[in-house]
């Protein structure tokens, strides 16, 4: 592409040639090349050399590939000069303030440089993090790990949302309508749990998958259904708010991290700044 576009511009073999820093036997080779995979003619050389009209229309595109590409570069390079990023991964229900004092303990450990944070559900989070493409995870309670490792269990209170004007309140809406929940199979022993303790006092719970909080916290605002969150600014208006303790329905968090890399060590301190900072942020 780039021999495509200096001859364009050129309008010349030599003058291509030198652009590019090659001799003129290869740049001819290399536009023969691209012909050939784009099974067009691209030059007329019949009259100096000319575009054709496909070679006009495929310019544009060869201009915008070439502006990527010196841009992936650039990226490449700055990342090699910044060092390599801290990579955090959050479960989306870890409350907004949890994962900001989570990310923020990470410069705790050096690591103030670059961090990247990925928020995922918790089957990708441990997938990632056992892959290599995680250093740091904050996942739902209980899961199966995978030989991860992984700290302890720090137990967040949550809030029953549901609909003001549902007449006998929050506590028995949950028998009345169906519970706002996230799909099973992001977190499958977790959401195991949790409707087990619903339904331990003998309630008969219905669901409704939801994508996400904003969207359970819409279907409470609708009157369709009841939402329990950790988060304890999440309302709105026409959704009443207590605290969830018949039964207790606590969101189970703990941060897990790969043993066996070869930077495990460094890890495994960084690791235990951010138990730190969830065992505060439980009891906060």
């Amino acid at each position: 592409m780039e021999i495509f576009v200096a001859l364009a511009e050129e309008e010349h073999f030599g003058a291509a040639a030198r652009r590019v820093g090659i001799t003129q036997p290869p740049l001819s080779q290399g536009l023969r090349r691209l012909e050939e995979l784009l099974g067009v003619r691209l030059f007329d050389r019949n009259r100096g050399v000319t575009l054709t009209d496909e070679g006009s229309l495929l310019l544009p595109h060869a201009r915008r590939a070439l502006a990527a590409l010196t841009e992936l570069r650039r990226t490449g390079a700055r990342e090699q000069f910044d060092g390599r990023r801290f990579r955090l991964g959050l479960a989306p229900e870890v409350p907004a303030r949890v994962a900001a004092a989570t990310a923020a303990e990470t410069t705790r450990a050096g690591r103030q440089n670059r961090i990247s944070v990925l928020t995922a559900p918790t089957a990708t989070l441990l997938s990632e993090t056992a892959a290599g493409r995680l250093d740091i995870a904050v996942i739902r309670h209980p899961s199966v790990l995978h030989g991860l490792a992984a700290g302890p269990v720090a137990l967040f209170p949550t809030w029953i949302l549901s609909p003001a004007d549902h007449g006998t309140g929050s506590r028995h809406a949950l028998g009345r309508l169906p519970v706002a929940v996230r799909p099973r199979a992001e977190a499958p022993a977790a959401y195991d749990l949790f409707v087990d303790a619903l339904a331990s006092r003998g309630r008969r719970t219905e669901t409704v998958v939801v994508s996400d909080e904003r969207a359970g916290l819409a279907l409470v605002a609708a009157g369709q259904a009841v939402l329990v969150t950790a988060d304890r600014t999440l309302t709105a208006d026409g959704v009443e708010r207590v605290e969830a303790l018949d039964p207790p329905l606590p969101l189970r968090l703990r941060v897990v991290w790969d043993a066996r890399r070869p930077d495990s060590e460094s890890t495994a301190r960084t690791a235990q700044l951010l138990v730190e900072a969830l065992s505060l942020q439980a009891a906060a």
